[in-house]
């Protein structure tokens, strides 16, 4: 079954977030996804306060910037929401944007190489390993976990380019891909995400998540071409969906043969209401996927 979450968009203030996340929680959406964006709101933290509001919703981050963040602390980081909130956490890494990343003096020379040195730490520190590293970028001198997670937590790599996604096959549990991604887009990062997985010799199960750009209610056309350019989209492209319920189920149906196995739409920038965008897909567009 194809999973359906929504973005609650870090441009809204962070008081915001509580009355969203109960919402979702009501309605039955399966996940809630919280983006890491410099400078708007930290990830985990926003994902600890939503899960403590909430009885039923997963909530994912995609993803937090691993220049950023020592690998120690964020196995901590991790590891303790897991214990906290167990079966209800997805936590999505990758190497944050490049400019971003400079401008708060993080900047790395090869993100891939951190990549690769950073995940394989991250994965033996969750499991309660004791972990020695003398990398280019990881480096970690006996470091194990008092409080490991109390159950396995997947990791899951948000990339883009074809060696990113051949390396997170490797290395990951799952991918998450950004918005604008079309449909042939998941195909071909599938293809790659596998070509990672067959080097490794994994057999085990890949999920992959895509964003899709999405806009419902009044003006929905408009707002979502609106959008499409702000990121850069050619809106002829299909790279996401504006409309009513069944157009939404016609465009997850797009996306999950594609390969996609959670599609999260993500709102435009300026949607009028958050709370019925949340609805609005946990309660019409869900049965109709289910149908």
């Amino acid at each position: 079954m194809t999973v359906l979450g929504a973005v609650f968009l870090p441009q809204l203030p962070p008081e915001r977030l509580r009355d969203v996340a109960v919402a979702a929680d009501r309605a039955g959406l399966e996940e809630l996804w919280l983006w890491e964006d410099c400078f708007l709101e930290g990830g985990l933290t926003a994902t600890t306060a939503a899960l403590a509001w909430t009885e039923r919703l997963r909530v994912g981050i995609g993803l937090l910037p691993i220049p950023l963040r020592n690998v120690a602390v964020t196995a901590m980081e991790i590891a303790t929401v897991q214990r906290l909130f167990p079966g209800r956490f997805h936590a999505g890494v990758g190497s944050g944007v490049p400019d971003w990343m400079v401008q708060v003096g993080a900047g790395v020379s090869s993100p891939l190489t951190l990549m690769r040195e950073y995940v394989p730490a991250l994965r033996s520190l969750l499991r309660g390993e004791e972990v020695r590293v003398e990398g280019k970028f990881v480096k970690l001198d006996r470091v194990k976990l008092d409080w490991p997670p109390s159950e396995t937590v997947p990791i899951l790599v948000g990339t883009g380019g074809p060696k990113g996604l051949a390396l997170s096959g490797e290395l990951a549990d799952g991918t998450i891909l950004t918005g604008g991604t079309t449909p042939d887009g998941v195909r071909h990062a599938r293809a790659r995400i596998d070509e990672g997985r067959a080097r490794a010799g994994r057999t085990d199960a890949h999920r992959v998540t895509v964003y899709v750009l999405a806009a419902t209610g009044p003006g929905a056309l408009v707002r979502w071409e609106a959008e499409c350019r702000r990121w850069n989209f050619d809106p002829a492209d299909d790279v996401g969906v504006a409309g009513d319920a069944p157009e939404f189920a016609a465009a997850v149906k797009r996306w999950a043969d594609a390969g996609a196995d959670t599609v999260v739409f993500q709102p435009t920038s300026d949607d009028p209401d958050p709370i019925r965008f949340i609805e609005f897909i946990a309660s019409e567009v869900r049965p109709l996927v289910d149908a």
